[in-house]
């Protein structure tokens, strides 16, 4: 393949068989601004704030540069459609731990097993790339398919924070999971 060819070729970092992942650049800061306003996804990920264009550069700006987290986009093999985006965040190399979170968004996407895929290419990553031990996650209590996911991958619940997140007039319980290295091993 010619550069020109390449120039045009997205990155596939981590690939799996319906979804890739691949690094987030500034190319991406409109479309990633609008998803930021999706209804749903708002709601399941507990996002309140609102974010100008030039926030989100300056976030995305921000992620390329900080090694302590990896920032994802998560497209479609056939159609290089972005469909959702996955970070490893808060990584831990001394105790060899780090945090997840997902989102996908519309729900033409949710449902079909490209969360659970994407979730999959990042923990074969942190526990063989990476050789972390321990990966956790906060999910709201009403995000029972996120919860199934999860499970499903085989985090185990730790606990609940009560009242976590104050949203559209109530409160939500925060669910903490993780996975250890070993029980994803078992998993395999």
């Amino acid at each position: 393949m010619n550069t020109m060819e390449q120039a045009g070729t997205p990155v596939r970092f981590l690939e799996g068989a319906g979804v890739y992942l691949r690094p987030i650049g500034l190319e991406d800061a409109e479309s990633y601004y609008y998803k930021l306003f999706d209804p749903e996804v708002r709601r399941l990920t507990g996002t309140q704030k609102h974010f100008s264009k030039e926030q989100v550069v300056r976030y995305i700006e921000g992620k390329t540069q900080d090694s302590s987290g990896m920032l994802l986009l998560i497209a479609l093999c056939e159609t290089n459609e972005v469909i959702g985006d996955i970070e490893l965040q808060d990584i831990d190399g001394i105790n060899r731990s780090a945090n997840i979170r997902i989102a996908i968004g519309g729900s033409a996407h949710q449902g079909k097993g490209y969360g659970s895929e994407a979730i999959g290419l990042l923990l074969e990553y942190a526990f063989g790339t990476l050789q972390l031990h321990r990966i956790e996650l906060n999910v709201f209590a009403f995000n029972k398919r996120a919860i199934h996911v999860y499970e499903k991958a085989g985090f185990k619940r730790e606990g609940v924070q009560r009242d976590a997140l104050y949203y559209d007039h109530k409160y939500h319980d925060s669910i903490i999971m993780s996975i250890l290295e070993d029980e994803y091993r078992s998993t395999k």
